[in-house]
């Protein structure tokens, strides 16, 4: 997740899911949950990282966060307002769920209690705005090893094959994609991994080139078939 300050945003996050809060150099602000260990498919971790592109729009890319009941979903999001969010309005109508902006913007959904999201941990999905459900499907579930659980025109769903964690999710959208994402995902190789080996795989079942000049980086910035960029990590 980009931000303009990602020390202050790491903060809210932090306290928005009960996370720990950590730093790999300046300018990046790592969360995870307490005690977690890669790569336990229990948690998507969030990293923010500083950079001074505004937003433009709504982003394409988003959280969903998990309530257990009426009660708790109002008391998130009042908690949520004390920590500095707002209460968004992107054309969403009469919904069960609450649209909400993190202090720099970013939208986010605190969802209705849903049997599917009790046992996510504090975000229930990661949420990708799209095209093409179907193509996304067959994309991502070959780049990475998760479950699809779902899939028709409208949206598909995926989730870590040991039946854990969050959600991803790909939901048809009529918007286009216009500038770099402010929130992306990251693919992280197991230990032992060829780098190489990953990234040709990735380019055979469609990812591109960004233009991303890769002698200043560690890793390797790529992106999907609809354009969405990503980043091929390091094992770890």
């Amino acid at each position: 997740m980009k931000a303009k300050d990602d020390a202050a945003l790491g903060r809210f996050w932090a306290e928005a899911l009960g996370w720990g809060i950590d730093s790999e150099a300046p300018g990046v602000t790592n969360l995870e949950p307490v005690g977690f260990s890669y790569p336990d498919p229990a948690a998507v971790c969030v990293d923010i990282v500083a950079g001074q592109e505004p937003k433009t729009g709504k982003n394409r890319v988003h959280l969903d966060l998990a309530s257990t009941s009426a009660e708790h979903q109002a008391e998130l999001v009042a908690r949520l307002k004390g920590l500095g969010a707002t209460v968004a309005d992107v054309g969403q109508g009469d919904v069960p769920w609450t649209v909400m902006a993190d202090p720099e913007g970013n939208e986010f959904c605190v969802l209705d209690p849903h049997p599917l999201n009790m046992d996510t941990g504090p975000i229930a999905a990661v949420v990708v705005d799209c095209a093409d459900p179907r193509e996304m499907a067959r994309f991502w579930g070959g780049a990475i090893d998760w479950k699809l659980y779902e899939v028709d025109d409208d949206h598909a769903v995926m989730r870590s094959a040991q039946g854990v964690g969050p959600y991803l999710e790909f939901h048809r959208s009529p918007d286009t994609k216009s500038g770099w994402n402010r929130v992306h995902l990251d693919i992280s190789p197991y230990k032992g991994d060829d780098p190489a080996a990953e990234e040709a795989r990735l380019r055979a079942l469609g990812a591109t080139d960004t233009g991303i000049d890769p002698s200043a980086i560690s890793w390797t910035v790529l992106a999907d078939t609809e354009g969405n960029e990503f980043c091929l990590l390091s094992p770890r």
